[in-house]
């Protein structure tokens, strides 16, 4: 825990009196104590934006503005009018509203009418899309500010071993699903965390009840994307892979799309976006279809179209990225190790070259992981763990930012990497991969990765099923093709607790929602674990109604609901709090 200053470091110049500047720097102690429960939400922000000044971090406009109005409300002076001026790119068009949020791509502002109203980041002005991004980083937790050089948490739940956690809040770069949605891959923000409240605390004994099971979903591993009553995955029938959409209500097939021939069964999980929802097969074909028929708008194939290879033998696996009108997927090409399409017209915007010397370790190819957003060093760019480990991307321009090489293995590269603030957390299988915690220095121009600690294999790794951030700690399965529960601290890669053997054997899949982690075990077991650093507590666990093998899928929360994939079936359970 941080510890604070007998005597502020320094005077503040923020142009306050000596009482407004005393209540920020009361504010400011209390945040570094972390006596949370005792700030109202005023003394908060102020102690974000002190902390970030002695994190040495630059505050803009929009911070030291927010500070003197926070002062200004304890000392009883009006408040300053949040109303300002927003222009468009053209310099011909103005709007008198009010900073509401940042969500993906578009920024929400709200008129003096009340209106809320959204308008895409890139039509603003340079200079309001600078102020919208400071903005949207002010509302981000006082943690994220009070750490300055330490990975910053997100989620819901306990953090930092405390009694009261963080909410990660609507922040650049993330987005916020419709309830009951689960759009994508490991969830809106790709990081297994559900928003989803009123859910089971405790599993009754033989599990929650069962809503619906269904049949007919064809060969795979996908997992599924449930938007607005429709379930989305990917089947193998024959030699074809198809793309679904069937009833959230009941199952019932509702269209169904072909990808391509060839190849074994898909492991990648549907993107929906809006009106069209995207997909990639074992083969590496791509679509884009309409969610309400499944009508193809267009098709690419990655080794016929980029040149692109996988670095083992088991097939593309990723779950397309869409962010804004940009479609990011890896082909796993020397010359598009990464590539950016057109959502709309499958157009190639960008391809990301590898560097002439990746680094020894791994292979050529795509790895099984799917791409992440990053905004370290303010820089927005893409991270992806390909076949020679760790790479980034610039989202505008597709350039090769930085790569790390020592995590990659030869055989299989599976997790998705977690990224937070200015670092990512990175981890792989077999005996040659290992777990490390990466800090991205620099600056746009010249990005770089530097390991902060690496531990080998044998005594961290993730093989799949993934990782969450939840707070300061990382959740997961360890071991090779075993999902031994582990929680560690993100910073120092230290244990919280590692109780061994869980409910399950084989590798553990794993999400997140209202306080609780889903561990679903190879087995065929589901169990349900309490969000705390503190110690291991199983709050529950039912063996799956749906056996047909490895039971490897992700697990959904969606609705009040689970939803578990396993080959050509689906399960649904209710677990929502009654």
């Amino acid at each position: 825990m941080l510890t604070p200053p007998d005597n502020p470091p320094f005077e503040f110049s923020l142009g306050l009196d000596n009482r407004s500047a005393k209540q920020i720097r009361s504010g400011m102690r209390q945040v570094y104590t972390g006596a949370w429960q005792r700030l109202r939400p005023a003394p908060v922000l102020a102690a974000i934006l002190v902390s970030s000044f002695l994190c040495g971090r630059p505050l803009g406009p929009v911070q030291v503005q927010a500070a003197a109005e926070v002062a200004a409300q304890d000392s009883g002076v009006q408040e300053t009018n949040p109303l300002r001026t927003w222009t468009d790119r053209t310099g011909q068009h103005q709007t008198e509203a009010e900073f509401v949020q940042l969500r993906g791509t578009n920024v929400t502002l709200k008129l003096a009418s009340g209106q809320l109203i959204e308008v895409p980041l890139e039509q603003m002005s340079d200079e309001d899309r600078r102020v919208a991004r400071q903005a949207a980083a002010a509302q981000r937790p006082a943690t994220r500010a009070a750490r300055g050089n330490a990975p910053a948490g997100r989620g819901t739940g306990e953090a930092s071993g405390s009694e009261h956690g963080s909410d990660s809040g609507v922040s650049g770069g993330e987005r916020v699903e419709r309830e009951g949605n689960w759009s994508q891959w490991r969830g809106p923000n790709r990081d297994g965390l559900s928003r989803e409240t009123g859910l089971l605390q405790t599993w009754p004994d033989g599990g929650p009840p069962v809503v619906f099971q269904s049949e007919g979903l064809g060969g795979g591993y996908s997992s599924v994307a449930v938007v607005d009553g429709r379930v989305f995955t990917l089947g193998k029938f024959g030699d074809e892979t198809r793309l679904l959409a069937v009833s959230a209500e009941d199952g019932r097939l509702l269209w169904e799309a072909t990808l391509g021939t060839g190849g074994d069964n898909p492991n990648g999980t549907p993107t929906v976006d809006g009106d069209l929802v995207y997909a990639v097969s074992f083969a590496g074909d791509l679509i884009c279809a309409q969610v309400e028929t499944g009508e193809v708008v267009w098709r690419k194939n990655f080794p016929r179209d980029f040149g692109g290879q996988m670095m083992s033998s088991w097939g593309y696996s990723e779950s397309p990225l869409v962010d804004g009108d940009q479609v990011i997927v890896t082909p796993g090409a020397r010359d598009a190790a990464l590539a950016a399409l057109d959502k709309r017209t499958g157009e190639v915007l960008w391809k990301t070259a590898l560097p002439a010397n990746p680094g020894p370790a791994g292979q050529d190819g795509a790895g099984y992981s799917s791409v992440v957003i990053s905004q370290a060093r303010g820089v927005k760019q893409y991270v992806q763990f390909v076949g020679r480990g760790v790479i980034s991307a610039d989202a505008a321009t597709g350039k090769f930012l930085w790569g790390y090489n020592r995590i990659a293995n030869g055989t299989a590269n599976v997790p998705t990497p977690i990224v937070s603030g200015d670092f990512v957390f990175c981890s792989s299988g077999y005996d040659d991969g290992g777990s490390a915690l990466l800090r991205i220095t620099g600056s746009r121009n010249q990005l770089s990765a530097t390991e902060v600690w690496y531990k080998r294999s044998k005594d961290l790794q993730n093989h799949h099923g993934g990782m969450i951030l939840l707070g300061d700690q990382v959740y997961m399965g360890h071991g090779h093709n075993n999902g031994f529960p582990v929680c560690f601290d993100l910073a120092t890669g230290r244990d919280r607790w590692r109780p061994g053997r869980g409910a399950g054997t084989g590798s553990a899949a794993v999400a997140y929602a209202d306080g609780r982690f889903y561990f679903r075990y190879e087995s065929g077991v589901m169990a349900l674990i309490e969000a705390s650093p503190r110690d291991y507590f199983e709050r529950g666990r039912f063996r799956i109604g749906i056996n047909n093998g490895q039971s490897w899928s992700l697990p959904v929360i969606a609705g009040g609901k689970l939803y578990l994939r396993d080959q050509h079936q689906l399960i649904v359970y209710d677990i929502k709090r009654r």
